[in-house]
């Protein structure tokens, strides 16, 4: 028993160390994507999520999301008080069902926390004040995120229901977090300058670095394995190994689908759509990949890879500007997901559809008002949006004072 316990310890923290890496992948796609002028500036806002997030998970969110509901309780809202302190048996296998000791739960719990905010980061780039970003981010990792996790993960109303809720790893908790909150901060800031011409058509605005995106995306996929293989909380031999085939087989379809579909709608072999789609079946399989066999992965990642090219499409049309389609992948390739568990795999029925889609409108509505308050009163005090003198010289210039490149300069407008 205590060799076991071990194994699946180490099995956890080797998953925590994958998904702290993801926040290279996302900080190398989100630079890659964007212009060189801003690149310290999102570097910057991707240190401070995990920074902050690391601590404000440590000070009040862990406890916010896993505040133990007593039986009878509604299942919305709990606290177990602030810091961390292990309980008696938090170091035993008595502890989760000997997957893991309570400090790996806290720190692997915690990796996630960051991720939601980091999805804005990227919506967001090249036109939002930094310091609102960072009050925003203390706001959400901090109360929101672990608030609205506590309802399924935390075993709140979402996870007593007859039929639970299913979100394995993640496709509604982290993704559509963060991308309803991308959805909103976007709407409200407004397309940077140039994205749209007078006619109101979408001009494209190439980001600075492609190979830098690229290999972000495939530090990502690297990372999921940790983020999907480390949500069976132990090391399962079948479990484990089942949920990274899925979650691989998603990844390719999603990709070589997004690729496809891109090529016959634009007559182009486009690399961002390529990878776009590789990381919406990531976050397709998030919901269910311990659910599902591989011809269930394989379709579900080809939707999704599919959905990623119809929605880049859709964002522009409504006049939103995200520079690296995030609400694309995360959050509608998140609702893609959820509601998948209810179509495909060991799960699949009418009511587990039905929990699904209570599930999704549940998270929206925590989200979606949340965001806006934030957003909206800070955009009529401190303002959220940097000056256009701003940013066409480039964030880095004026919040920074610094150049990621000071030996290399492009003319850029």
């Amino acid at each position: 028993m205590e060799g076991l316990f071990t194994a699946n310890n180490v099995w956890m923290m080797i998953c925590t160390a994958l998904v702290f890496f993801m926040h290279t992948g996302f900080a190398f796609l989100e630079i890659g994507l964007t212009r060189q002028k801003n690149t310290i500036n999102i570097l910057f806002k991707n240190i401070f999520i995990i920074t902050v997030g690391l601590l404000l998970y440590y000070l009040i969110g862990f406890n916010l999301m896993y505040p133990g509901f007593e039986d009878g309780s509604a299942g919305f809202f709990n606290f177990a008080g602030f810091g961390i302190a292990p309980p008696e048996n938090g170091m035993t296998p008595e502890y989760a069902d000997g997957g893991y000791t309570w400090w790996t739960d806290f720190l692997f719990q915690g990796m996630f926390a960051a991720t939601a905010a980091t999805i804005v980061s990227g919506a967001v780039a090249e036109r939002m004040k930094i310091g609102p970003f960072m009050i925003f981010t203390v706001i959400y990792v901090g109360i929101v995120y672990p608030l609205a996790g506590s309802w399924k993960w935390g075993g709140g109303f979402l996870d007593m229901r007859e039929t639970p809720f299913y979100d394995f790893a993640g496709s509604t908790l982290v993704h559509s977090v963060g991308g309803w909150a991308a959805l909103v901060a976007v709407w409200l800031l407004g397309s940077r300058i140039g994205k749209f011409d007078k006619a109101g058509k979408p001009q494209a605005i190439p980001g600075h670095s492609i190979p830098l995106a690229t290999a972000g995306v495939l530090i990502l996929w690297l990372g999921w394995f940790g983020f999907n293989g480390g949500s069976v909380l132990s090391a399962d031999p079948e479990l484990t190994s089942l949920t990274l085939v899925t979650t691989c087989l998603a990844a390719a379809a999603g990709g070589v689908v997004a690729a496809l579909v891109s090529f016959l709608k634009y007559k182009n072999l486009d690399l961002t759509m390529f990878l776009n789609g590789i990381l919406g079946g990531l976050v397709g399989i998030t919901a269910g990949a311990d659910q599902m066999s591989p011809e269930n992965a394989i379709a579900i990642g080809a939707i999704a890879g599919a959905l990623i090219v119809f929605a880049v499409a859709f964002v522009d049309a409504i006049k939103l500007d995200d520079p690296v389609g995030a609400i694309a992948v995360h959050l509608i390739c998140g609702i893609w997901g959820t509601l998948a568990v209810g179509i495909f795999g060991a799960l699949a029925g009418l009511d587990q559809f039905i929990s699904q889609l209570i599930g999704i409108l549940s998270y929206a509505a925590i989200c979606i008002p949340s965001a806006f308050i934030i957003f909206f009163i800070m955009k009529k005090t401190v303002g959220i949006r940097v000056s256009e003198k701003e940013e066409l010289e480039g964030l880095d210039a004026h919040e920074h004072g610094m150049d990621a490149y000071p030996d290399f300069r492009l003319n850029e407008h």
